[in-house]
C-alpha cells in the first residue's frame, strides 16, 4: 500500500499539472474572439473635415456670369465657399491580412461641392439653394484568401472612383482648384461591386461592375437602366517608389429621357496614372486621359503632369500642367444653376454653357502650407494657388465666351479632425 501510494501521487501530480496547462488553453482560446472582437472595433475611426475657400477672376466684366470655366467644384468666381463639411464612420481593411478581414465606410457631405459629387437617386431635392447635402459613400469591404497568395480586396455599395490622380477628398490632393480630366474625362462616383486582386506583389488587377457613373438604383437613381464595368491593371514597381494605374469604366451614360435608345451607345473613360516617389522630398506624377462617348462620335483626351517638391515639414511646392482636348464641344461646359448639373444627367431641362471645340491649356502653381498650430488646429493647411487657363486653338470659351485665355487666383483652407 505505501508503494502504491508513492507511485499514485506522482502521477496525480502530473495529471493536476497537465489538467491546468489544459484549463489555461482553453482560457485562452475563448478569450481569443472577444479579443479579435475588440481590436476589430478599436480600429473603427470617427473623422471629419473642413473645406472653405474662394477662387477670384480678375478679368471677369459686368453683365457676364460669374463663373470660372473650366472649372467644376470652383465654378463659382469671386466668392467665398464652404466647399465640403464632411462626416466618416469608417474601418479600413487590413490589405496585408492572411485571413478575412471585413471594412466599412460611411461618409456624407453638406457644401457647395454636393451640386457636383451628388450620386442619381440619393438626397437630390434635400435642399434647394447652393449648399447641399450628399452620401459620398455607403459601402461595406472584405479581404479574402482567394485565388492567390496576396489575396482579392471586395467593396460593395456606393463608392468613389478609383480612376484619376485627384479625389472628391480635398485631404488628398496638392491643389483647391480640379483638373479637366477631373472635371470632366472622369467619375465622381459609383454604386457597386468592386474587386482588387493580388497576382503578386507588382501586379494588382482590378474588375468591377456598376450602375454607371454617379448613379445608383431606380427610376431616378440609374437615368438608363443599363450596366457598366471596371477593368485595369496596378503595378507596383521599385520597392513601391514607381506605380502604375491603368483603368477604363464603360458602359452607356446617357439618359433615356433625353436620348431615344440611350442603352445603346456607351462611354468610355479610360485614365492611367504613372506615379513617382523617388524619395521623401520629391512627388512626380503623368496622367493620361481619353473619353469617347457613342453618342456622335464625341472624343476628349489630354494629359496632366503633377511636379511636388517638399521644401520642409511645412512648406510643399506644387506645379501642374495639362493639355485636354474637346473634339466636338461635348464635354466642357459650366453649370450656372444649382442643380444643373445633375438635371443634365437626368435628361431634365437644364442649362449647361457649352464651348466650341477646344483645346485647353492649364498651368497651376501653388503652395501647401502646415503651420502646425496647437489643437484641433494642427492639421490646417492652406492651399494658395495662381492658374492660368488658354484656349490653344484660339477659340473663346472664358470669361462668358470673351476671352481666350482666364487667369484665376485662389485659396482654400482644410481642417481635419
Amino acid at each position: 500500500m505505501p508503494n502504491l501510494r508513492r507511485r499514485f501521487m506522482p502521477l496525480s501530480g502530473t495529471l493536476l499539472a497537465a489538467s491546468v496547462v489544459v484549463l489555461q488553453s482553453a482560457g485562452a482560446q475563448a478569450q481569443t474572439p472577444a479579443a479579435t472582437a475588440a481590436a476589430w472595433s478599436d480600429s473603427i475611426t470617427l473623422t471629419a473635415y473642413v473645406q472653405a475657400g474662394i477662387t477670384g477672376n480678375p478679368k471677369l466684366r459686368r453683365g457676364t456670369p460669374a463663373l470660372n470655366f473650366g472649372h467644376a467644384f470652383t465654378d463659382r468666381a469671386n466668392q467665398v465657399l464652404v466647399n465640403q463639411l464632411a462626416l466618416s464612420l469608417a474601418r479600413d481593411i487590413d490589405k496585408t491580412a492572411t485571413g478575412y478581414d471585413f471594412g466599412f465606410k460611411l461618409q456624407g457631405m453638406l457644401g457647395t461641392d454636393a451640386r457636383y459629387t451628388r450620386a442619381l437617386g440619393l438626397l437630390e431635392r434635400t435642399t434647394t439653394g447652393q449648399y447641399q447635402f450628399d452620401l459620398l459613400e455607403a459601402n461595406v469591404q472584405m479581404h479574402a484568401p482567394w485565388f492567390t497568395d496576396g489575396g482579392v480586396d471586395l467593396k460593395l455599395g456606393l463608392f468613389a472612383t478609383p480612376l484619376g490622380a485627384e479625389t472628391i477628398d480635398p485631404t488628398t490632393n496638392a491643389f483647391y482648384t480640379h483638373s479637366y480630366i477631373f472635371n470632366f474625362g472622369l467619375p465622381f462616383k459609383h454604386t457597386g461591386a468592386l474587386a482588387t486582386i493580388h497576382v503578386t506583389p507588382v501586379v494588382d488587377l482590378y474588375l468591377g461592375v456598376t450602375t454607371g457613373v454617379n448613379t445608383t438604383f431606380g427610376k431616378w437613381g440609374d437615368n438608363n437602366s443599363a450596366v457598366s464595368g471596371i477593368a485595369g491593371i496596378g503595378l507596383n514597381l521599385m520597392d513601391g517608389k514607381l506605380t502604375v494605374l491603368a483603368l477604363t469604366h464603360a458602359g452607356p451614360e446617357n439618359a433615356s429621357a433625353a436620348v431615344r435608345g440611350a442603352s445603346r451607345y456607351n462611354r468610355y473613360l479610360s485614365d492611367i496614372l504613372v506615379t513617382y516617389k523617388p524619395n521623401d522630398t520629391w512627388t512626380l506624377m503623368t496622367e493620361l486621359n481619353h473619353v469617347r462617348e457613342e453618342l456622335g462620335g464625341a472624343n476628349g483626351y489630354g494629359i496632366a503632369q503633377y511636379v511636388s517638391y517638399a521644401l520642409s515639414d511645412t512648406v510643399k511646392l506644387n506645379a501642374r500642367a495639362e493639355a485636354w482636348r474637346d473634339e466636338k464641344g461635348f464635354f466642357v461646359a459650366a453649370f450656372p444653376g444649382n442643380f444643373d448639373f445633375v438635371n443634365v444627367q437626368l435628361g431634365r431641362p437644364a442649362t449647361a454653357i457649352g464651348a466650341r471645340p477646344t483645346t485647353y491649356g492649364a498651368l497651376t502653381l501653388g503652395v501647401t502650407y502646415k503651420p502646425g498650430l496647437p489643437g484641433p488646429l494642427s492639421t490646417m493647411m492652406i492651399r494658395p494657388e495662381i492658374r492660368y487657363d488658354q484656349s490653344l486653338n484660339g477659340t473663346k470659351p472664358f470669361n462668358g465666351g470673351r476671352d481666350r485665355g482666364s487667369l484665376t487666383l485662389a485659396s482654400d483652407i482644410v481642417i481635419s479632425f
